[in-house]
């Protein structure tokens, strides 16, 4: 199917050229027009149409967007329980689509390769925010862990356009605490947590995309490694899930808080109270530990609340 895709867009920039005193021009189609030209992006198109974004995505202006296959489509509609793109409601459909295209920007794939990051989607998140987009380029080029670029830097007059093998849902906490590799650990203490009596769901909720929305400071794995260290332990299955407990809950905020909206002073844990310093970014635990916020990963915000990510693990204050 690869070659096929391949083979048709380039039908479609030899046909988007014209003739005028035997000099050929290229005239790129806009985004829209590219995949009518494709017929294995014709769910695709039939979406867009959906969800009345015909207008924005032909409007002039630089976009990345991301274009998933009939396949994918199919597959996604199925894991969705729909039987026929016609039964997703149009909102729903809207913001799939929206989580599909970056504004602003032309990306292309010599940008990605050998990186790993973050970037904004235009698909809405909680309290005026925009949904974020993980992407990896060090084996091929993903994004938030499941779709693979088929095929990459498809020009077109508005923007440009990579092929991929699946839609990209709506993302969760979730979502990018198990994408990322430097936060495996803080997984693995999620899940641990939820093993004790009684049994704290941690990785429902953070799953859960109208859970919250809460504040998550993600410590990285070398955080992790460090905090054994400092207790002295081989393993987090040495610390009582309690204690893992309680820990966790001193990295979690019950609101959607961004960087932006940080302030010096108090800030108000489910595990108790920090001292948060701006624009050091640092936060204060109860015991005097500093931790302090990586600010090239903040704001990475899912449906269910915004990560920001921390250099150590922050401990309950000592009594």
């Amino acid at each position: 199917m690869k070659k096929t895709i391949l083979s048709l867009l380039a039908l479609v920039i030899i046909t988007s050229c014209s003739d005028d005193d035997n000099t050929t021009i290229p005239q790129p189609l806009n985004i829209v027009e590219t995949a009518q030209a494709v017929p294995s992006l014709s769910i695709l198109v039939d979406a867009v149409i959906q969800a009345g974004l015909v207008d924005a995505l032909t409007a002039a202006g630089d976009k990345t967007v991301l274009a998933p296959t009939n396949e994918a489509f199919l597959d996604f509609l199925a894991d969705k329980g729909f039987n026929s793109l016609a039964e997703v409601p149009n909102n729903v459909l809207t913001q799939i689509l929206l989580n599909h295209v970056i504004a602003d920007a032309n990306i292309e794939s010599s940008a990605l390769i050998g990186n790993t990051g973050y970037a904004n989607t235009l698909a809405d998140g909680p309290n005026n925010t925009k949904l974020s987009i993980y992407y990896d380029g060090t084996s091929g080029v993903s994004f938030n862990g499941g779709a693979s670029v088929e095929i990459p830097d498809v020009i077109t007059s508005n923007g440009i356009v990579h092929v991929i093998d699946e839609v990209i849902d709506l993302p969760t906490i979730a979502t990018f605490a198990t994408t990322n590799p430097a936060l495996s650990i803080l997984v693995d203490a999620l899940a641990y947590a939820d093993t004790g009596e009684p049994t704290v769901p941690y990785i429902s909720t953070v799953s859960n995309g109208t859970a919250g929305p809460f504040t998550v400071f993600a410590p990285t794995n070398d955080a992790f490694v460090s905090l054994l260290g400092e207790l002295q332990v081989s393993a987090l299955t040495d610390i009582p899930t309690s204690t893992v407990n309680a820990v966790l809950l001193n990295h979690i905020v019950n609101a959607n808080v961004q960087s932006s909206q940080l302030s010096s002073g108090t800030v108000v844990t489910l595990g108790g109270d920090l001292t948060a310093a701006v624009p050091a970014f640092t936060l204060t635990d109860g015991n005097g530990r500093i931790s302090n916020i990586v600010t090239s990963l903040v704001d990475i915000q899912g449906t269910n609340g915004v990560v920001h990510v921390i250099d150590k693990v922050i401990l309950p204050a000592s009594e």
